[in-house]
């Protein structure tokens, strides 16, 4: 028992070391300068991160499901730019962030179906979209800065409820929904079914393949609104705004507690290890950390939450293998979801 006691600790504490490293970089960075811990520097940490939290969310659901999106900094690179080149040649802002967002939802629609349909390995075809998107973004602007954006559209990153950024906000409302399909309604268990073991999935009745095509339709539909809100945060359409944002993306989605070969998941894991790159990249400016030496560090971060990752998972084999024999059910669990559940 005490031995099954102790690994129920270390599964604790793997599941929530995030949150532990997320306080003491908070600690850290206050006592170097004052200032960081302030109720505007709160608002600008979550400021930078709005964009990437908007990707970030369906990422998580992709990886719970088994699968991978390495083309969502593309999707958002690219349909900002089809959106900024919609607007200012007619003018409309209206029409170009419809235009960019259905780009979104057909380069989603494409990933789902290679995938789903065709059962095509998720990491080669989204690694090639990486480069077929990207390249379709340079290729239609040939390398140069869209300018001269709309006001309508520009004026929108600026908008405060009650001095609250719209990108917080936005930020906010996809989380609180992305909680509610994960754990109050089917979808949210049939996504996790799917990763934990798709073929038992469908053996239950769950629609295996319409749900990962419209997981990846979701996610190519956000990753155009994260593109656009950039845009129109930067006041100018970069063919590259999107560059090194699926890297970012897996990163917190790991370091959330996500597990990478699927099944596992929690939202407020999620915004812990995006919390804690937001708060990572802040302090980092603010303590005058080169550019450079910021993306190796967020490179070994996620060298750090690939590590954690089968830190948790052989710690919830041990609490499987030390629990309490009973109840007939000794077949060893496949995800950490089923271990916790049977230890706790």
């Amino acid at each position: 028992m005490s031995s099954f006691s102790s690994t129920k600790v270390k599964v604790f504490l793997a599941q929530n070391g995030v949150f532990a490293a997320l306080v003491v970089l908070v600690v850290i960075f206050s006592l170097i300068n004052p200032n960081f811990f302030s109720v505007g520097n709160g608002q600008t940490v979550l400021s930078q991160i709005a964009e990437l939290g908007i990707i970030c969310l369906p990422v998580a659901f992709v990886v719970m499901m088994g699968c991978a999106d390495l083309s969502v900094g593309a999707i958002a690179s690219c349909s900002a730019v089809i959106a900024g080149g919609v607007m200012t040649s007619s003018g409309n802002a209206l029409l170009g962030v419809a235009a960019g967002f259905a780009f979104g939802l057909v380069a989603g629609a494409i990933n789902g179906f290679l995938v789903a349909s065709l059962n095509l390995n998720t990491f080669v075809v989204t690694l090639g979209f990486l480069s077929v998107w990207g390249g379709l973004a340079l290729l239609l602007t040939n390398g140069a800065t869209i300018t001269g954006l709309p006001s309508a559209f520009t004026d929108f990153a600026q908008i405060n409820f009650f001095g609250v950024k719209i990108q917080i906000v936005l930020l906010v409302l996809a989380a609180v929904v992305a909680w509610y399909v994960l754990n109050r309604t089917g979808a949210g268990k049939q996504i996790l079914a799917i990763g934990s073991n798709k073929r038992a999935a469908h053996l239950m009745g769950v629609q295996v393949r319409r749900t990962r095509v419209l997981v990846f339709v979701i996610t190519g539909a956000l990753s155009a609104v994260s593109g656009m809100m950039l845009a129109a945060k930067l006041t100018a359409v970069s063919p590259t705004l999107g560059s090194g944002m699926e890297l970012s993306a897996l990163t917190v989605v790991l370091l959330g507690g996500v597990a990478f070969e699927g099944g596992v998941g929690r939202i407020s894991g999620v915004i812990t290890g995006l919390l804690f790159i937001g708060v990572l990249k802040d302090g980092l400016i603010i303590t005058g950390v080169s550019a450079f030496l910021q993306t190796v560090l967020v490179g070994l971060t996620l060298v750090l939450a690939v590590a954690m990752d089968k830190s948790i998972q052989r710690a919830v084999k041990s609490a499987w293998r030390s629990r309490p024999r009973g109840g007939g059910d000794d077949a060893e669990p496949r995800t950490v979801e089923s271990a916790t559940a049977s230890v706790e």
